[in-house]
């Protein structure tokens, strides 16, 4: 069973301390980077034993004795993106390559760090392992995981929905209650955010709660209820709004790492982590029609999370999560997001026109069950009109017409745009959507028994 990611509505007593929590990823021991200059240590409580790296190695190389945190931080002083390195001599690698960009500052740095060596050697013999974790030691996925979230937990909201109800029978005055919890996200510097329309869907007023717990009142933009999208406004801003870096979902591999961050059950901040799990799926939307491309993870997601990003392992929009499938309400990870394509097309066009703007071929088509006797084995779409002043018209398609008889004689049958092969109005009606208003679109048709390539404008 399909389920949204509504708002709950569970009161919580106990306000959540996410925000003052670090999120970890996975590892194994058998995962932790081979740093010559990080402690060995076991599970249990006994001292941890420095491994020591070879001297002439050390001597040779000036960045031999630099630790994973040590390198992170002159990167990030310089300014330069690490998120695609995800072992120590991949850093490394980074560090020499920018180099001669680093000039003097490279060398200051190194030194400085250095001088503080002896310092913390002599310490670390007098640190237990579980000291020692909690100061220094993060294996390198955990500090990436870690990075992530922090880099873009500003970027994600808590959606609360507000409706006004009578205080008391036969009572003039109202007071507001829930109607529902979501999350969203900061898409411009401008202060729109993007959510999922059946998080607002029943509103009467909207407020939007910021990592730091800021809360904005927020108004509708712009919605489209067919995606399951919506756009807001954030209004009165006391500090910069960050945007959330927007990536593409059509590259995406099954296997590769997902990280949902939102308010699951309220609990806003949360992350969770896991994989993609399936791609091209297709799901009947709040509106009943099929939303296409959806892409699966198996990332916890729950109740709250509905219009919070889904996350690829360089930070990037991928998805915005809408539903899971379950039976009980709760995860059983088969989560389904709305891919990152679909939500950068509608939103821009929100944003801009405050609504979407579907470009039209200028047709009428036979349905897929009446057309099926005519179309046999065959796949296409039958065009059952041509209206006049369209692309469709301009283009000289043809549509169904009567002979003396009264026989009605077969037109054009649409069976392809592009490379995409289009087997049913379902298809072609989402082909459509991919391009803009003055688009040029390539139609592969069938007429008279032949295949015939035209060209037709989108108005």
């Amino acid at each position: 069973m399909l389920r949204y990611g509504k708002a709950t509505n569970l009161r919580l007593l106990v306000r959540s301390a996410s925000q003052s929590r670090q999120a970890t990823g996975f590892a194994s021991a058998s995962d932790r980077l081979g740093d010559p200059s990080l402690p060995a240590y076991s599970t249990g409580a006994a001292r941890a034993q420095p491994v020591m790296a070879s001297a002439p190695a050390q001597d040779q190389d000036p960045y031999a004795k630099l630790k994973v945190s040590d390198i992170q931080r002159i990167l990030d002083a310089a300014h330069i993106d690490y998120r695609d390195c995800f072992e120590r001599e991949q850093l490394l690698q980074r560090l020499r390559e920018n180099a001669g960009r680093l000039g003097g500052s490279l060398s200051h740095q190194l030194q400085s760090l250095q001088r503080q060596q002896p310092m913390q050697a002599g310490g670390l013999s007098n640190l237990t392992a579980g000291q020692l974790t909690a100061q220094h030691q993060l294996f390198m996925d955990e500090q990436y995981v870690v990075n992530l979230f922090q880099a873009n937990r500003p970027s994600v909201v808590h959606i609360t929905s507000l409706l006004s109800s009578p205080q008391a029978m036969f009572s003039a005055s109202t007071q507001e209650r829930p109607a529902g919890q979501g999350s969203g996200f900061i898409w411009d510097t401008a202060g729109h955010v993007v959510t999922n329309f059946h998080v607002i869907q029943r509103a009467e007023r909207i407020k939007a709660t910021l990592y730091n717990n800021e809360v904005h009142e927020a108004e509708l933009v712009g919605m489209e209820p067919d995606k399951d999208l919506a756009v807001l406004r954030l209004k009165g801003s006391k500090s910069a709004f960050q945007p959330l870096a927007v990536g593409s979902s059509q590259g995406l591999l099954v296997g590769q790492k997902t990280f949902a961050i939102g308010a699951p059950f309220g609990l806003d901040q949360t992350l969770t982590a896991g994989i993609v799990s399936g791609l091209g799926r297709e799901v009947r939307g709040i509106t009943g029609r099929m939303i296409r491309d959806v892409v699966q993870t198996d990332a916890a997601v729950n109740p709250g999370n509905s219009g919070g990003p889904l996350l690829d392992s360089r930070g990037r929009l991928i998805g915005v999560n809408t539903m899971i499938y379950s039976s009980s309400g709760a995860s059983v990870g088969v989560g389904f997001a709305i891919p990152s394509d679909t939500v950068r097309r509608v939103v821009n066009q929100i944003i801009r026109y405050g609504k979407v703007v579907r470009p039209t071929l200028g047709i009428s088509m036979v349905t897929d069950q009446s057309a099926a006797p005519v179309i046999g084995q065959g796949k296409g779409v039958i065009i059952r009109e041509v209206l006049p002043g369209t692309g469709a018209a301009q283009a000289g398609l043809r549509g169904l017409q009567t002979a003396n008889a009264g026989q009605t004689l077969v037109g054009d049958i649409i069976t392809a745009i592009g490379s995409l092969q289009i087997g049913m109005t379902e298809d072609l009606a989402s082909a459509i959507e991919q391009f803009n208003v003055g688009d040029q679109i390539p139609l592969t048709i069938r007429r008279d028994g032949q295949l015939i390539q035209i060209t037709v404008p989108l108005l």
